[in-house]
């Protein structure tokens, strides 16, 4: 399963609703999806940082925030910050033993570029 992110109107969630209930309904995992209203609210949300902290993550499997931290060379305050928002935006978990995994093989992000009338 991956992560799509992308920069849609509002609104479209509705779309992306209906196509997530299709998928499930072919007895397929659908993607999770996360949209944004302008690229600007993206990459305020999903730094290089944070997407580095995916990436560290997702090699290191569960982990505690600490050992994140320790292993992304980060400082602690910083990376339990960024995971308490990440898990916010649905894209890490945090499980009951209080790890933190990231359970997406992907993060794929789109943005269609806007053409001139």
């Amino acid at each position: 399963m991956k992560a799509i992110i992308e920069v849609k109107r509002r609104g479209s969630v509705f779309n992306t609703a209906r196509r997530q209930i299709a998928e499930a309904g072919r007895g397929r995992t659908p993607d999770y999806r996360l949209s944004f209203e302008s690229a600007r609210m993206l990459f305020a949300e999903l730094t290089p940082a944070r997407l580095d902290l995916l990436n560290t993550l997702r090699g290191l499997g569960p982990s505690s925030v600490y050992a994140l931290a320790k292993a992304a060379g980060r400082n602690y305050s910083n990376v339990h910050a960024d995971i308490a928002r990440l898990n916010e935006l649905g894209l890490v978990d945090r499980n009951e033993d209080d790890t933190v995994e990231v359970k997406f093989n992907a993060v794929e992000i789109r943005m269609a570029l806007e053409q001139a009338a």
